[in-house]
């Protein structure tokens, strides 16, 4: 069945065409540094086509989350370095995504002055904090139009300390509410600069970002995720017409770099919507179907099999099963996720799912 079969995206050669979806998890301690367990919980999934991590933040002040790792510093390109090592002596392919969280995050959680976003408007709800208390999200600082193009160059520091570390390539977040989505939505993004008003200045940003990355280490090794219509944390998509508008301004902008892939997000990944994205950016495809259900082994091999992907994005699936691939290609019986430990700081609901050889042996 093809979703087995190897594939070739841009200078990314997958042995098979299941995807590990950028999943938080959490794991990467106080300072942003891959550690032991990340070292080992990437390396086990190594039979997965692809992986692509995390949302990594390329500068401090794009940090979301306590746990979450970076890519700016000596030390978490060091420790990232562990990571692709262990997961290319395993076979496997990786690459790192990009993710400024922009408006989504605290000053308490990034240790800067201050957050940034399009414009001042704070992300809807509540944030965790390092103590584990909750605070409401800050109103943001708007980025000047100077500060926007600075941003861009963080994103392409980072490209370049990702290869550095010796990953594959990166993935650009453009998705999920975060800084480069948040352009894209005239509810988080209400300027009056080149990068606001219409929709093709609001998808001005993802496309600066994307081809400086591309132009940097490379467009076979840029991919770019994006969520049309997800309406979360406040970037809110609602208007048919303007989303068709923002993400055909989008997938025009992404055409002539010849990415290695684009990776979508989306709860109807054969409709109307994320096929033209696909067509209009012509880039090799990774669906993902989003966060309502589990996807399913049948799920995906439909989608490639019929032609609406070239690969398939797994989450959950891939949290459980260290070799999903081996088990969907076998048709075997899965581990169930448990998602109640799925953001933590320890080895339990990371590392310790078993894999088929394991459970039988327990069984025997």
């Amino acid at each position: 069945m093809k979703l087995f079969e190897p594939a070739d995206f841009g200078a990314l050669p997958l042995s098979n065409r299941i995807v590990m979806a950028p999943l938080t998890r959490t794991r990467a301690g106080e300072h942003g540094i891959p550690n032991d367990l990340l070292v080992e919980h990437y390396a086990q999934r190594a039979g997965l086509g692809l992986i692509v991590t995390e949302g990594t933040w390329p500068v401090q002040e794009g940090r979301s989350y306590p746990g979450q790792p970076g890519i700016e510093t000596d030390e978490q390109i060091a420790g990232w370095r562990r990571v692709a090592d262990a997961v290319h002596a395993e076979g496997g392919r990786i690459v790192m995504q990009l993710m400024h969280g922009g408006r989504v995050s605290h000053t308490t959680i990034s240790g800067t002055p201050r957050i940034v976003a399009p414009s001042a408007i704070a992300a809807p709800g509540q944030t965790h904090l390092p103590d584990g208390s909750k605070a409401d999200m800050p109103v943001p600082h708007a980025l000047t139009t100077d500060e926007v193009r600075e941003a861009v160059q963080g994103f392409v520091r980072a490209a370049r300390n990702a290869i550095a570390a010796g990953l594959d390539g990166v993935e650009v977040h453009g998705a999920n509410g975060y800084l480069v989505h948040e352009f894209m939505s005239a509810a988080s993004n209400t300027r009056t600069d080149e990068y606001g008003g219409s929709p093709e200045n609001r998808a001005r940003f993802a496309i600066e970002v994307t081809t400086a990355v591309a132009e940097a280490i490379g467009a076979d090794r840029t991919g770019i995720r994006l969520s049309p219509e997800h309406g979360i944390q406040g970037v809110l998509e609602s208007d048919p017409a303007d989303v068709h508008a923002v993400y055909t301004a989008v997938a025009e902008g992404l055409a002539p770099l010849g990415l290695a892939f684009v990776d979508i997000l989306h709860a109807e990944p054969t409709g109307d919507l994320v096929q033209h994205i696909r067509r209009t950016a012509g880039a090799p495809f990774i669906a993902n179907s989003g966060f309502s259900a589990l996807t399913t082994r049948d799920e995906a091999i439909a989608l490639v099999t019929q032609g609406h992907a070239d690969a398939v994005g797994v989450g959950r699936a891939a949290i459980a099963n260290p070799d999903l691939a081996y088990r969907w290609e076998q048709d075997t019986e899965l581990n169930e996720p448990r998602p109640e430990l799925f953001y933590g700081n320890g080895a339990e609901g990371y590392t310790d799912y078993p894999t088929l050889a394991e459970v039988r042996a327990q069984v025997a």
